[in-house]
């Protein structure tokens, strides 16, 4: 499949957000169209079929390349252990150790 360039999802959920903001506040019908075009660049976009996937799809795409995301940042260390799981916990076996 083909993949999306970050700058482009990015640029269509953008213009999604905004535009959906258009409709609830004066719905067009040049707001639809272009709402249901947006909406379908993202489907296609993304791989999916539906618009609310699309936008999880594009968000889990960029996480990380977008300053206020951090859905999938881990949380910051406690100080109770290491950062890395140690792989003698999970069953196998450090080499040198």
């Amino acid at each position: 499949m083909l993949m999306a360039h970050p700058a482009v999802l990015l640029d269509l959920m953008d213009e999604y957000a905004a535009l959906k903001i258009l409709e609830a506040e004066k719905g067009t019908p040049q707001v639809q169209r272009r709402l249901e075009d947006v909406a379908y660049t993202l489907c296609i976009a993304t791989g999916t079929r539906d618009v609310d996937m699309a936008l999880i799809a594009a968000r889990h795409r960029l996480s990380g390349a977008r300053p206020g995301d951090d859905s999938l940042v881990p949380d910051a260390p406690t100080g109770d252990g290491p950062l890395v799981p140690d792989a003698r916990r999970a069953g196998g076996s450090l080499a040198g150790a």
